[in-house]
């Protein structure tokens, strides 16, 4: 059933079909190849439920800058992203790039010159392909990313970065989790490059924002709070404990809230309180949401019990920090249902703004 909006505003939307280039045929799941979960037609749903609510305030993306992405991201790293494919298929691979091996412990920790070792050197897991557009559509969306952020920054109360492919879990020069370039640190650091002293990333995916804590957890600048499934149980495993706090600089500004397998919205809702109460503790001056919603009960990778209504009052709960905030698309696997759980984040965010 549509309906149509009541309240009269209306953030803003960045939204980029360059997704479309990156489009992998599997991945290795469960010991098998399978379709990817991270597919397009999760854009679609979302896209869909924007309109069905009578949400149409989109705008594309300006060109890519790479700048900012320079300043969360190592430059070898990034070469190799733009130069991946070339390499693989001069090298005479005919399929997807999906690495095969790693520089597990007592390894050395180097990257070699041939592509099918520098993939497994960049790479954090095996369930993330490159395709021939892979780096064109992650450009597109980190792009996406630095738009809505420029939106806030002249103004807007919040805007909402469709991205596709999604960012959390590329670190300083790793990708994987299906994320290439970090588009929540991307915006985050530009904050900082226009004068933020202070800006805060809260990660509501259900799986830990690795990448988005390695490259602010020694920044004192960057508070990075994220609630996640606990990685005794679930992906990435190797980050998100509650003991990692941050090093250096940095220590006391990285804040994880891991929770058991099943965890539904009331105990959800209250490691919420905690890390927005940090948030404002520790003076922010802009916040970016890494929205991922694959915290719902019916998603495939995931252990959350969360449901749709849940989402509309996680929405009015970020808007109470009172923050200019860019919200970045993450994860949300349950295709179906990603569009009107996304929406109702939003919603629920502008009807408490």
């Amino acid at each position: 059933m549509t309906r149509t909006r009541t309240f009269q505003v209306w953030m803003k939307v960045v939204y980029s079909d360059a997704h479309l280039r990156h489009v992998p045929q599997a991945e290795l799941h469960g010991g098998l190849m399978v379709p990817p979960f991270e597919n397009p037609t999760r854009v679609e749903y979302v896209l869909q439920r924007l309109r069905d609510v009578g949400w149409h305030d989109w705008v594309a993306p300006d060109p890519w800058s790479p700048e900012p992405v320079l300043r969360v991201h190592d430059a070898d790293f990034l070469a190799f992203l733009e130069h991946a494919w070339e390499e693989w298929t001069g090298a005479g691979f005919a399929g997807e790039i999906i690495p095969g091996n790693f520089p597990a412990r007592r390894m050395r920790q180097r990257c070699p010159r041939f592509i099918d070792g520098k993939v497994g050197y960049y790479a954090l897991a095996t369930e993330t392909a490159i395709t021939s557009g892979t780096w064109e559509a992650a450009q597109a969306s980190c792009a996406s990313a630095q738009t809505a952020q420029q939106w806030v920054a002249r103004g807007e109360r919040a805007a909402f970065a469709l991205c596709r492919p999604p960012g959390h879990h590329a670190a300083r020069d790793l990708y994987g989790g299906y994320c290439f370039l970090n588009n929540a640190a991307v915006a985050a650091q530009q904050f900082l490059d226009q004068g933020a002293s202070r800006v805060a990333v809260l990660d509501i995916d259900f799986h830990h924002g690795n990448g988005t804590q390695d490259i602010f957890y020694e920044r004192p600048e960057v508070l990075f709070a994220s609630l996640h499934g606990r990685p005794e149980d679930s992906f990435p495993y190797f980050s998100g404990y509650a003991d990692e706090t941050g090093a250096g600089l940095g220590s006391g500004t990285t804040f994880n809230y891991p929770l058991a397998p099943g965890t539904a919205y009331p105990r959800w809702a209250e490691a919420l309180t905690q890390a927005l109460g940090e948030v404002q503790r520790f003076g922010a001056e802009a916040l970016v949401i890494s929205l991922g919603v694959d915290t719902f009960k019916e998603d495939p990778i995931s252990s959350f019990r969360l449901e749709s209504k849940d989402y509309l009052d996680c929405g009015k709960r970020l808007a109470q920090a009172k923050l200019p905030t860019v919200f970045v698309m993450e994860g949300g696997y349950a295709v179906e249902a990603v569009g009107v759980n996304v929406v109702n984040v939003l919603e629920g965010f502008e009807q408490a703004a």
